[in-house]
């Protein structure tokens, strides 16, 4: 039982040891071309993942704040760049 409970406190590690052998024993599989696509995964769908973590990570405080503010700059934006027509 003390094992189990050691797994599910350290399953990011166990996680990343695992990754590690598995590119070790087949490094085909994230070659560029390979079935993993690299060159598209790690550009787009990491990134975006990562953004997307970063904004569930928010607080609704600041959150709602910037919704609020996105708006009005981007009014304020539309209506200054009509000035110059």
């Amino acid at each position: 039982m003390r094992l189990l409970e050691r797994m599910r406190k350290e399953w990011f590690m166990i996680g990343i040891v695992l990754a590690i052998a598995g590119a070790k024993l087949k490094p085909s599989v994230g070659v560029n071309g390979g079935p993993l696509k690299p060159e598209i995964t790690v550009s787009y769908i990491a990134v975006a993942t990562i953004f997307f973590n970063s904004g569930l990570s928010l607080k609704t405080e600041f959150a709602d704040c910037r919704l609020h503010a996105s708006p009005c700059v981007f009014c304020s934006d539309f209506n200054q760049g009509s000035w110059w027509k």
